[in-house]
């Protein structure tokens, strides 16, 4: 799975990963060659009037994952959500595609979908998949995104694409700073996004649906909530047409995920677990906090343990690639179980005793997971570099670098493909 990283101001110029090639002079003539990304632009009532079904689309960048009763709705990353109909997952259809520029993540509840639409909150009616209608704009929700790959100077404006080019300036031979001296262009730029390209453990004919572990967006009876980078965001759904932020909470930086489990939500953060107690559902409280060392960081949980893969990468920094077990009986003070070396662990699923990770490159591994202190790895299958995963009575989502997988494990000794929708 490819990995994009946060941006800056749209004031800074940035070279491309290419890199610079070196001044060549000629003559006293020098020239620097760089890459830049140039935004393209339509206006706020223009996207949104868009985000409503257009023609399905090439799946090029999957992220995150929800399902809801026959439908899979896959985040295309920044640019909205392919609605699939799953009603045969041997043969899963693409049914449309969801423009919604700036969208990383969704939850569903009842027959609405929420998204992320840069810093503002989208409610879409999808009780006709195929034919959905946008029930409202909640404006910003998600402040922090400004920062992002939605920032512009325009706030009636809004970045739909960005498109990448190549130029030529010249310099001072004699050099003059890190750009050798030459002009500076003035034009918005970025390089990379700040999103990763991409598991609530419940039934798939709830009312909430169930999300991938990677997930930022969950949803609790009558609330959803939300983490930014920062801070754990309390939108209130009792009208579920009708989303309205109640609170923040700050929890300090590097916030990844959310998983939701028995009244509490667990948060995966680059340095540690938090457990966050729901009782007064508008004011989470912290319970708990397991710290460890910098990594990627999702998360999930049973009714004794808590289930933790850290992995290297350049967003996170650090170099540990491991699942930690938690023991959560003491929901105040988790403590540190068993550790697993893993290669570049990222999502994870639960089903009964089998415990399904997304082992990056090294495939999607099965575990007997009935006594936690001795994990037995079952089968490891190859499944490209595999980033989130949905397990449940016996069936797997898939998400990988190179498509949409889902299997059939109902029998461990004979795990079977049921389908692969490829990534262009």
């Amino acid at each position: 799975m490819r990995k994009y990283f946060s941006l800056l101001p749209v004031t800074v110029l940035l070279l491309s990963f290419m890199g610079i090639i070196l001044p060549a002079c000629v003559k006293d003539k020098c020239t620097s060659r760089y890459s830049y990304w140039e935004p393209v632009y339509r206006t706020k009532a223009e996207v949104r009037a868009n985000v409503k079904n257009n023609a399905s689309r090439e799946i090029e960048r999957p992220g995150k994952i929800y399902i809801r009763g026959n439908y899979i709705f896959l985040n295309e990353v920044d640019k909205g959500v392919h609605i699939i109909d799953n009603s045969n997952p041997a043969a899963p259809r693409q049914v449309s595609f969801v423009d919604i520029p700036g969208n990383l993540d969704m939850a569903v509840k009842g027959n609405i979908l929420y998204a992320d639409f840069y810093t503002d909150l989208v409610a879409i009616d999808i009780s006709n998949p195929q034919s959905v209608l946008v029930k409202k704009f909640t404006e910003n929700v998600f402040p922090e995104r400004v920062w992002g790959n939605g920032f512009s100077p325009n706030p009636n404006m809004v970045i739909t694409d960005w498109i990448k080019k190549d130029t030529v300036v010249p310099v001072d031979c004699g050099g003059g700073g890190f750009f050798g001296g030459g002009p500076l262009r003035s034009a918005d730029v970025l390089f990379l996004s700040n999103s990763s390209g991409v598991g609530a453990n419940s039934s798939a004919t709830s009312p909430q649906g169930v999300g991938g572990s990677m997930a930022r967006f969950t949803i609790v009876n009558d609330y959803m909530y939300a983490v930014s980078n920062t801070a754990l965001n309390v939108v209130s759904i009792s009208n579920p047409a009708d989303p309205v932020f109640n609170n923040r909470v700050n929890i300090g930086w590097g916030i990844e995920t959310i998983y939701p489990f028995n009244n509490r939500l667990f948060i995966g953060s680059n340095t540690g677990m938090f457990v966050y107690d729901i009782a007064n559902p508008t004011a989470p409280v912290q319970l708990s906090n397991f710290t460890h060392v910098r990594s990627c960081d999702p998360v999930i949980a049973d009714n004794n343990n808590a289930f933790v893969t850290l992995r290297s990468g350049t967003v996170c920094q650090g170099f540990t690639n491991q699942l930690d077990v938690l023991d959560i009986t003491n929901i105040n003070s988790p403590v540190l179980k068993k550790t697993y070396p893993m290669s570049n662990p990222h999502g994870l699923s639960k089903d009964g005793n089998t415990l399904i990770i997304c082992d990056g490159k090294a495939g999607l591994k099965f575990y007997n997971a009935a006594d936690v202190n001795d994990l037995k790895l079952l089968t490891t299958i190859s499944s490209g570099e595999t980033f989130d995963v949905i397990a449940m009575n016996g069936w797997a989502l898939v998400v990988s670098d190179d498509g949409l997988y889902q299997y059939d494990y109902s029998s461990l000794n004979n795990i079977r493909l049921l389908s692969k929708l490829a990534v262009k």
